[in-house]
């Protein structure tokens, strides 16, 4: 019998209404009376949640540490994990455990829900237990881990954690896969994409335990001055930017905004280049108004989102490497958060 542990931090999977009409978190106790079901499930289920509870938006880098050292603490005791978590940022949670998280060779299920699980229309209890389900699944063939990453689970459909976007608010598919198909969708019966989930690492887990908070998002838009460009890239003690430019990549030309980026690379910031689309990726020279980055120091982003950009940077800084080292990290697909590569295990060793 497989066994799983359920680590609740909150969000509006376990959210009730407070006297003022607001939903605010509440103790996980309440959700299991809520869920008998979870009893009915042929798995042993263990529940674990943080002291407070809180919501996503309040998340920080701590807390992804402190959920870090928890699935540290856990992981030789269970099958499996799960993770519930607000949607408002989970994107960015799965993405910075999937960095944290090196050589994981057990599913980590990140999931929560739009409504409430006290609620009669709820997609609670669906996203739960299936995430459930996901984190005891063993390969009916080799007998081994079905999904050893860190996921997001929503509204039927699997996500590897440095893919997720929160792409809706008011309906169930609340996420989207961005540049890389679902790991496993859930109909009837639940059918994995083996091809793309990555293999179990030869190593042992290692959690690492430091994130660099000193990074900064700049999204560019017709029309952006001189002097927002440069408080951003100014900033004191910035160490890492994403740029978030045009199309596969493009950005201004003008004088001013080139020799901001130039001022940032001579004070060691590195700048990740991500688009704003939310498909196809970033080619770095394919118009004018893209080939002078790589010149100013800039490093391609490849397909990566914005969510698995800015917590790559928080993790490659935190490893406290030379310069040269970080940008070749950079540049590399670690967690399955580009598709330059499709690495065969949990990552490299720093």
């Amino acid at each position: 019998m497989a066994s799983v542990l359920v680590i609740y931090t909150g969000g509006t999977v376990g959210m009730s209404v407070n006297r003022r009409g607001e939903l605010v978190p509440m103790k996980f106790a309440q959700i299991q009376k809520k869920m008998p079901e979870l009893r009915q499930l042929g798995m042993r289920v263990s529940v674990l949640s943080l002291p407070e509870p809180i919501d996503s938006s309040n998340v920080t880098p701590a807390e992804w540490l402190q959920l870090a050292a928890i699935l540290e603490e856990h992981y030789p005791h269970y099958d499996g994990f799960v993770v519930l978590h607000g949607t408002d940022t989970m994107a960015y949670s799965a993405a910075a455990l999937s960095y944290l998280l090196e050589n994981l060779g057990k599913p980590v299920v990140f999931t929560g829900a739009q409504v409430p699980v006290g609620r009669i229309r709820t997609d609670a209890r669906r996203n739960l237990v299936t995430a459930l389900e996901i984190a005891a699944a063993r390969h009916p063939r080799a007998g081994t881990v079905r999904v050893p990453e860190v996921c997001v689970f929503f509204n039927d459909v699997l996500i590897r954690g440095t893919r997720a976007k929160k792409v809706e608010s008011q309906h169930y598919s609340a996420f989207k896969s961005e540049n890389l198909p679902p790991l496993a969708r859930a109909g009837i019966e639940l059918e994995f994409n083996d091809n793309l989930v990555r293999l179990l690492p030869s190593s042992p887990l290692r959690v690492h335990q430091h994130l660099d908070d000193r990074v900064a998002v700049l999204k560019l838009f017709p029309g952006i001055t001189e002097r927002m460009v440069r408080a951003i890239l100014s900033a004191p003690d910035l160490r890492g930017c994403v740029l978030e430019t045009y199309g596969s990549g493009n950005a201004p030309t003008a004088p001013w905004f080139l020799q901001c980026l130039r001022d940032a690379h001579a004070r060691g910031v590195h700048v990740l280049n991500v688009s704003q689309c939310e498909e196809g990726r970033v080619i770095q020279g394919r118009y004018e108004t893209s080939a002078h980055l790589t010149d100013l120091g800039v490093i391609g982003g490849e397909d990566i989102t914005t969510e698995a950009a800015i917590t790559k940077l928080m993790f490659v800084l935190g490893l406290g490497l030379d310069v040269v080292a970080t940008r070749n990290l950079l540049m590399q697909d670690l967690r399955g958060e580009i598709s330059a590569s499709q690495p065969t295990h949990g990552g490299l060793r720093f």
